[in-house]
């Protein structure tokens, strides 16, 4: 090659005098290097378009994620309401099956009413005051009214029994009714 130069990229050499360097490629386009090139901008209008459209899209899939998630947890809230609610209904089914047998309307009528059914011998318990302990209510411990807290011998209280026979100890209070009328004003 006469007056020619060869590349460091092995390609075009260049004419003697022409004052162009060529950047390997087949065409001899325009490259960076030579004068009068364009330099191509970073973002172009395409880019441009397509951030804008993907932006658009993300945030249209974000708020109907988070319309689904929220829909998902209101569902299973509902879902869990559905739940207790036939839990529910199991148990009034069942106790309505139970209100079908007799034995437990019978019972129901005794603890509830105080009906007696014919031939049996019901009690009333009364509290202090004359009038009749409830169902519900509970008797208390024994341990717990104060009585004796290590055990004693049968004998010690057989014979503290007969000298409390022979001298009773004389009580200040009133004798007791023998008519209980509920009221609570005492009789005269």
């Amino acid at each position: 090659m006469r007056g020619g130069s060869t590349t460091a990229r092995g390609g075009s050499t260049t004419a003697a005098g022409s004052g162009a360097v060529g950047r390997g490629s087949l065409g001899g386009g325009a490259g960076r290097g030579e004068t009068g090139g364009r330099r191509r901008p970073r973002l172009t209008g395409r880019a441009a378009i397509l951030v804008l459209v993907l932006a658009v899209l993300t945030v249209s899939y974000a708020s109907s994620a988070r319309a689904y998630l929220r829909q998902r947890a209101d569902l299973e809230q509902v879902q869990g309401d559905i739940a207790r609610k036939q839990q529910e209904i199991k148990r009034l089914q069942a106790e309505k099956d139970r209100y079908q047998d007799p034995a437990f309307l019978a019972q129901t009528a005794r603890e509830r009413f105080g009906y007696c059914a014919a031939g049996d011998t019901c009690y009333v318990v009364l509290d202090r005051d004359g009038t009749p302990l409830r169902a519900e209510s509970r008797l208390g411990d024994p341990t717990d009214v104060g009585g004796p807290t290590t055990p004693r011998a049968w004998w010690d209280d057989a014979w503290r029994s007969a000298q409390v026979a022979g001298d009773p100890p004389q009580d200040s209070q009133a004798p007791p009714a023998t008519l209980i009328d509920g009221s609570k004003e005492p009789r005269g």
